[in-house]
């Protein structure tokens, strides 16, 4: 006897894991799929070989994507992943596990569900201060209100994307010297290498804690590179903010990690330096800081390594902030981490950071220097967090390549 943990789980895809996404094989149907090892299990094909889901859970694992799932809410979702991990899990079923799987190089993969509204924070304190630093060195680098509230702003949901959708390099009006500006392809198209976090169930009415944020809404993370114009976006964004520098294009990865699966890797986020409103206070509650590693790599060439741990704001924070005026969630809310950076210079997560605001090149291991994205570069962001027992979670991978303009 064996379980399918034991036949097919590799490390970074065991039973500790288990991703969702919407796949389909050649020629066939989206579905709901969980990835064990290489392998991609058809949930709705496994529900039907294998007993013990209820009738919401069934009913979530026969959609093509992971929208109804979210919308049944909290108590389905996690009776449908205890009931995946107990089926890989147990002595006997790898063959009906098997039997409902594919090899993963053989699907194609879609956005793993509907974005309702998205948001993108500023979280990363070593990021904002490194930015103060180039826009305002003769300023603190943060600004008053920064640690004191996650900073964020609305963004444009429907020009989210998925990973492997390549996009032109987008179009705008850029600053110049002579004060006129011009109009133009991006001449510095930059990174944002973030972690992003999908919303379930809903709040018609907001004001959601930070006990209920991690316990009933936050369902999954995944990669996110929110790419950035950074001269449009600096001509554009004074007094209401980014908004064509922004919009044209963020990538997500497609393999969604449950945020149970991030049990293991909670950390203590870093020390607060000053005493936070109620709603967003989480000195002596359960610490949601996450231990995830990020890598960025141009054209396969890696350059930098962002900790998620450094962050000074947390999901539940920014879950909480973004509803306590009132406004609701619905299922397929997302939101960005905002550029995740650490204190090294190899631990920046963006080209703004790594070029000091295009002033100092950097080189790619193979010698080749560059500030901004070139047409042609491909990025990827990679991503992997420690799980229970010394295992390892993978976060897959998310990418682009960067076309010319139109």
């Amino acid at each position: 006897m064996s379980t399918a943990a034991d036949r097919l789980a590799t490390e970074g895809y065991g039973p500790e894991n288990l991703p969702y996404a919407s796949f389909s094989p050649t020629g066939g149907e989206h579905r709901l799929g969980v990835r064990l090892g290489d392998r991609a299990i058809d949930v709705a094909a496994l529900a039907a070989a294998v007993e013990g889901l209820d009738d919401a859970a069934r009913s979530a694992a026969s959609a093509p994507d992971l929208d109804a799932l979210l919308a049944a809410g909290h108590g389905t979702w996690t009776a449908l992943r205890s009931w995946l991990v107990e089926v890989v899990t147990t002595d006997g079923l790898d063959e009906a596990v098997a039997a409902s799987s594919y090899p993963v190089e053989g699907i194609s993969l879609h956005m793993p569900f509907t974005v309702a509204d998205y948001v993108d924070y500023y979280a990363s304190e070593h990021h904002a201060s490194n930015v103060g630093k180039i826009f305002r060195p003769d300023q603190a680098p943060l600004l008053p209100n920064w640690k004191h509230l996650p900073v964020g702003y609305h963004g444009r949901a429907g020009t989210v994307i998925p990973s492997g959708q390549d996009f032109p390099r987008p179009k705008g009006l850029r600053p110049e010297p002579s004060g006129i500006p011009s109009f133009g392809p991006s001449r510095r198209l930059d990174i944002e290498a973030e972690l992003g976090f999908v919303l379930g169930g809903a709040a018609a009415a907001g004001e959601v804690s930070l006990e209920r944020a991690a316990a009933e809404h936050l369902f999954g993370v995944v990669l996110f590179n929110d790419w950035s114009a950074r001269d449009i976006q600096a001509y554009e964004y004074v007094p209401l903010g980014p908004y064509l520098g922004k919009s044209f294009a963020s990538s997500i990865s497609l393999w969604v990690v449950p945020w149970e699966a991030l049990e293991a890797a909670r950390v203590a986020p870093p020390a607060r330096e000053h005493a936070l409103a109620r709603y967003l206070d989480d000195e002596g509650r359960d610490p949601w800081g996450l231990d995830v590693t990020l890598g960025v790599s141009v054209d396969g060439h890696t350059i930098t390594h962002p900790p998620v741990s450094t962050m000074y704001w947390t999901a539940p924070q920014m879950v909480a902030h973004m509803s306590v005026n009132g406004a609701g969630l619905r299922p397929g809310d997302f939101f960005g981490s905002g550029t995740v950076s650490g204190p090294e210079a190899d631990q920046r997560g963006s080209f703004l950071e790594l070029s000091w605001g295009g002033q100092e090149a950097f080189a790619l291991p193979d010698g080749t220097e560059m500030t901004f994205l070139q047409d042609g570069q491909t990025v990827t962001l990679t991503g992997t967090a420690p799980g229970p027992g010394g295992s390892v979670i993978d976060l897959g991978e998310c990418t682009a390549t960067i076309l010319p303009a139109t």
